[in-house]
């Protein structure tokens, strides 16, 4: 997200509506990817590293995200890398066999070839929420 590079951190804090800040959103698509990687794809407990890297959950009590703070674009960049580390360093273990094959969950089944393509809709989703906020905080 190198459109991000050097912006203040006002801008990473700063709310327009109801909207989620920047932070907020860039916290969120680190804390669902790690997420899925370990409650769906390996479902295991999760690395204390990584789990250290989320101190609050992922949504407030009205169902909102998290509200995020005070947190340098560095941090949120070292996390966002340092989940996709531990991601591609267990899905590149994977062959074809357990890419396909399906996790079987209490609340539905799931295979990591899904979860690859969940993840990548969400962060692109995400992604232009992130762009479309910071072309308004800019104009502003």
């Amino acid at each position: 997200m190198s459109e991000l590079t050097g912006i203040s951190q006002n801008i990473l804090d700063s709310k327009i509506d109801e909207r989620q800040t920047i932070s907020s959103m860039l916290y969120h698509i680190a804390l669902i990817e790690a997420d899925w990687l370990y409650e769906e794809v390996l479902v295991t407990e999760w690395d204390p590293e990584i789990s250290a890297l989320f101190p609050l959950g992922c949504r407030a009590e009205d169902g909102s995200l998290n509200h995020i703070e005070g947190e340098t674009l560095e941090e949120h960049f070292y996390r966002l890398n340092k989940v996709r580390e531990v991601f591609l360093s267990n899905f590149r273990t994977m062959d074809q066999t357990d890419w396909r094959k399906p996790r079987v969950l209490e609340q539905y089944d799931v295979t990591p070839e899904w979860v690859v393509y969940h993840l990548i809709e969400h962060e692109s989703h995400h992604r232009g929420q992130i762009f479309q906020l910071l072309k308004k905080l800019r104009n502003e």
